[in-house]
């Protein structure tokens, strides 16, 4: 049990060492929810139909910036050693994510803060429960950035590769305007999209509008994606450390 999550817990707290060394990083996550609060709260008349997208795109931001860190450790052979070790190649995968998912989880809970503000209440009964859900969507968000960076060998491409896939998906996952009003394969695409379930689990969790899916068909589809793209990465990884003692 020790050799499996030893090493989890290793990457994790290396993950956060690295982000409190890097002082313009420690600034982004305090001042951009601040920006995002400032840019929403005095332009939208209606804050609480958008507070959990914006929270989600908060979280999503931290997951690409903080992903980019397998592309340097790739660099710089970190990623090489660390996959010839003897350890489980998804106790490494799952240390990794969840690094970069505490980072953007740390965000989200800054953002939350401007709840009370846009008319958003959060009683003290549900404070775990939205807690824990923000956590969960910024480890999906951050093991779909994993399994794209770790096909990338340059910056510049993982960055054009997620805007492509992940502005999309939150731009149609509800949280500019509720699946009840899209059309045609617009709607299709809501329906299929997995970020389309965090943030109707958001929505339920903050008793807000806009909850569909159900709250149980939102949580089954969220761990379901979260747990599906953990062992795809550990299955990437593996894959990788053989070619790399082959």
């Amino acid at each position: 049990m020790n050799s499996f999550f030893l090493p989890a817990i290793t990457l994790w707290q290396r993950e956060l060492v690295r982000f409190w060394r890097q002082k313009s990083r420690l600034l982004g996550v305090v001042l951009s929810p601040l920006l995002i609060w400032l840019l929403i709260g005095y332009g939208s008349a209606s804050l609480d139909k958008f507070f959990s997208g914006a929270l989600v795109f908060i979280v999503m931001l931290s997951a690409i910036f903080s992903t980019i860190t397998i592309i340097e450790d790739s660099r710089e052979g970190f990623l090489i050693s660390m996959l010839v070790s003897p350890a489980p190649r998804t106790s490494l995968v799952l240390g990794k994510i969840a690094g970069s998912a505490t980072l953007g989880w740390i965000q989200g809970l800054i953002f939350l803060c401007f709840a009370p503000m846009a008319g958003v209440p959060v009683s003290a009964i549900d404070v775990l429960a939205v807690v824990a859900v923000i956590f969960l969507i910024s480890f999906t968000l951050t093991g779909l950035g994993f399994v794209i960076a770790w096909k990338m060998e340059t910056t510049a491409g993982f960055h054009a590769i997620m805007n492509l896939l992940l502005l999309p998906m939150w731009m149609v996952s509800g949280s500019l305007f509720p699946v009840a009003t899209a059309q045609g394969f617009v709607k299709w695409l809501m329906w299929v999209n997995p970020l389309t379930y965090s943030i109707s689990l958001l929505n339920s969790t903050l008793h807000l509008p806009g909850v569909w899916p159900g709250p149980l068909e939102s949580l089954l589809v969220t761990l379901a994606f979260g747990l599906g793209l953990l062992l795809l990465s550990g299955a990437m990884a593996a894959q990788k450390s053989a070619k790399s003692q082959a």
